[in-house]
């Protein structure tokens, strides 16, 4: 089944370009069942991925522009009037799907950001007053554009934390960016993909990933980490254990992906920058990324005795 799961990414590879880590990532963040968050500038590909991964893993798609003008009933559905009824008819919004792609999520006030919350949080939602089940599985994908755009607001530290990943696609090599100039328009190579893997199929990946064995030694490393970033004075908050149990989840479903039955700490490695990017701020500035590989160089893997 490992093996289909790779064909799936590999799928997804053949459209969008010179991602394959990312793509990785991705599909690690879904069987994990987390939410992704891409920040990237527009045009690189952001919504090309999500699509592509609804197709191969055979989920029901929808995608939500995100404007200022925006409201939580746009997101969550609300209740109309039936005049030949006379009754009030409820029409679910977008969010009731599989995969729903949060388009420039930013760009939205933080009272329509808030909508997701319960959504991403409890896999529901409530609308007057009854809690509503989302289908199974459902997997949240949200763009995001720099904050030093115009238009932008920024997700707040609850919103940032309910996504389990962030990532970046980045500016592609210059031969890849060839390749994707001789080879068409990628929407129209998207609705051509095939389904690689059903959605029975995919949920029982995601049970699998909860029986990936971490060893004690492998949960120490990672308590570890977290405990070195709340005390080292290097970040301005350190991780919560809810961060702490994303990484292990995460750290899990990228063995999985690699084919393994149990966690290795390089497993954590990997995901750690996705995993706690946006939760981490150092308190001297400087990117995730150098916060990611502070906590890497300052934690050994094995503890010291």
């Amino acid at each position: 089944m490992t093996a289909t799961i790779n064909r799936a990414v590999a799928a997804v590879s053949k459209v969008v370009l010179g991602k394959e880590e990312q793509i990785r990532l991705a599909v690690a963040c879904m069987l994990a069942r987390g939410h992704l968050l891409i920040e990237d500038l527009p045009g690189m590909g952001k919504t090309t991925l999500a699509h592509a991964l609804a197709r191969v893993f055979s989920l029901d798609y929808r995608r939500v522009q995100f404007t200022s003008d925006m409201l939580p009933a746009d997101i969550l559905g609300v209740s109309i009037y039936d005049p030949e009824s006379q009754q009030f008819q409820l029409r679910h919004g977008p969010v009731f799907t599989q995969l729903l792609l949060a388009d420039e999520i930013n760009r939205a006030t933080p009272k329509a950001q808030g909508a997701l919350l319960e959504a991403m949080e409890e896999r529901q939602v409530t609308l007057e007053g009854v809690s509503r089940p989302l289908p199974e599985p459902f997997f949240v994908i949200a763009t995001q554009n720099p904050i030093t755009q115009a238009g932008t607001f920024p997700l707040p530290e609850s919103q940032l934390d309910r996504f389990l990943m962030r990532i970046s696609l980045g500016y592609p090599s210059a031969e890849t960016e060839l390749a994707l100039l001789a080879s068409g328009d990628r929407r129209d190579q998207v609705l051509q993909m095939e389904t690689q893997i059903s959605t029975a199929e995919l949920m029982q990946q995601m049970a699998r990933v909860n029986k990936i064995h971490a060893s004690a030694d492998l949960v120490d490393y990672v308590q570890r980490l977290l405990a070195h970033s709340r005390d080292s004075g290097l970040f301005v908050v350190g991780l919560s254990p809810r961060a702490g149990l994303g990484l292990l989840r995460a750290a899990r479903a990228w063995a999985l992906l690699d084919g393994r039955d149990y966690v290795s700490p390089e497993d954590v490695q990997v995901v750690l920058g996705p995993v706690t990017g946006h939760r981490l701020q150092a308190s001297a500035g400087g990117t995730s990324a150098a916060s990611t590989q502070q906590l890497l160089e300052a934690v050994p893997v094995v503890r010291r005795r």
